[in-house]
């Protein structure tokens, strides 16, 4: 049985100055001693998934994991795929309880990933898009696809989603809440349609 009570301001202050960053998913077992494969979600596997790390899991409320967080003992690759060991899964019936949840940890808004021009997608939610110095949209998500990476811009005329590459998004500024794009034609607006024009008639 638990029992809630009202935040002290100390406990407050801290959860107000971090936040919740996504880093893995659990896909599927691997071997017979507890290893789990993960789809990773950072590109910093190797500062996340340290031995000792603690994730909080996000799983069906109906699990035996649900408001439980997890540790990890180990990461290896094996040709190429991330497999994680982690304290108290020592057999693939454990690992199977497992899969499909999602791994995050606790993240201090305020600070940035260790590669440069690399953002977390919570810093990039609600920049405002701008295009030749006017407001277009507004980043409403970062989506994480095998070829590169998109910023869903919600715009007065629906969502768009861009390719976050220098040639189209060449400047970041958390600071000052924006992001510019310099987006080919077409990308934020309808080409105006040739074929409908009428085509001068032969003399």
């Amino acid at each position: 049985m638990s029992t809630s009570s009202t935040p002290t301001p100390e406990v407050a202050a801290k959860k107000k100055a971090s936040t919740q960053l996504r880093v893995g998913r659990l896909t599927k077992p691997h071997g017979l001693k507890g290893g789990i494969k993960l789809e990773l979600f950072t590109d910093e596997p190797e500062r996340r998934f340290v031995p000792g790390a603690s994730f909080s899991l996000q799983v069906p409320t109906g699990s035996k994991w649900h408001g439980k967080s997890i540790v990890i003992d180990e990461l290896r690759w094996y040709n190429g795929h991330p497999v994680g060991f982690f304290r108290g899964v020592t057999d693939r019936s454990e690992a199977e309880s497992l899969i499909k949840a999602i791994l995050w940890i606790d993240q201090d808004p305020t600070q940035l990933p260790a590669e440069e021009d690399a953002w977390y997608d919570h810093q990039l939610v609600g920049l405002v898009a701008m295009r030749d110095g006017d407001p277009v949209g507004t980043v409403a998500r970062v989506d994480h696809l095998p070829a590169q990476d998109l910023l869903a811009i919600t715009t007065d005329a629906g969502e768009v989603l861009v390719p976050f590459v220098k040639a189209i998004v060449p400047a970041v500024d958390i600071a000052a809440g924006t992001v510019t794009l310099t987006p080919p034609p077409g990308l934020l607006e309808e080409l105006p349609d040739g074929d409908d024009e009428e085509s001068p008639s032969a003399e």
